[in-house]
């Protein structure tokens, strides 16, 4: 089983936040922060959605690297370079050390290779599930834990998805972190493909 996790959905806007907190509706330790990234109290992790060359000169990226620092950005692309050749793939992320007290990690996951829409696609999806995968793998070997994660509403920014899907996607890849198989057949694969591919009855990521 996982490590427990508290998830703060993060977004300035009240009603935003309201939006992606009724996808977690039945997920335990969910909560919101209805305030800009950089007046976010200390916590163990952020998640950006981000790009697959370490670009963080725009949107909330650019504000995590004014609060942390150039040097931020340097360790994301030198990790890039090292462990995938210049080209971080979506589907998996980074656990960084930023360095700065109180707010010790950032967890590189992109949503997209370079800023577009990434709209009637799983990307949000696989960008969330990777990261917290990522902070499980962490959690599994480091002495320093991380249990407080803050996330953003994913690709709802450059990305162009309408923010109450890009909660819909976060919630299942959190869901699907949380209730992790114990074997693998058919219906559990067509199961967990449905409920990512589907709001409900009507199919918003395109096949």
């Amino acid at each position: 089983m996982p490590f427990p996790l508290e998830l703060w959905l993060v977004h300035p806007d009240p009603a935003v936040c309201e939006t992606l907190l009724a996808r977690f509706t039945g997920l335990p330790h969910v909560s919101v922060q209805t305030c800009r990234f950089e007046n976010l109290p200390p916590h163990d992790c952020f998640v950006t959605a981000a790009n697959s060359f370490g670009m963080m000169t725009a949107g909330i990226d650019a504000a995590v690297v004014a609060f942390h620092g150039e040097r931020l950005m340097k360790r994301v692309q030198d990790r890039i370079l090292d462990e995938y050749l210049g080209e971080q793939p979506i589907g998996t992320a980074l656990v960084v050390e930023t360095g700065t007290p109180g707010y010790p990690f950032v967890v590189h996951a992109p949503t997209m290779r370079v800023p577009g829409s990434i709209e009637g696609t799983d990307k949000i999806y696989a960008a969330t599930f990777a990261a917290l995968t990522a902070i499980y793998r962490h959690n599994v070997t480091s002495a320093q834990k991380i249990t407080t994660v803050a996330f953003p509403a994913m690709g709802a920014g450059f990305g162009g998805v309408e923010k109450s899907e890009a909660g819909r996607q976060m919630a299942a890849a959190y869901r699907n972190f949380l209730e992790p198989p114990h074997r693998f057949d058919w219906d559990m694969v067509a199961r967990r493909q449905k409920q990512i591919c589907y709001d409900g009855d009507r199919q918003v990521v395109r096949g």
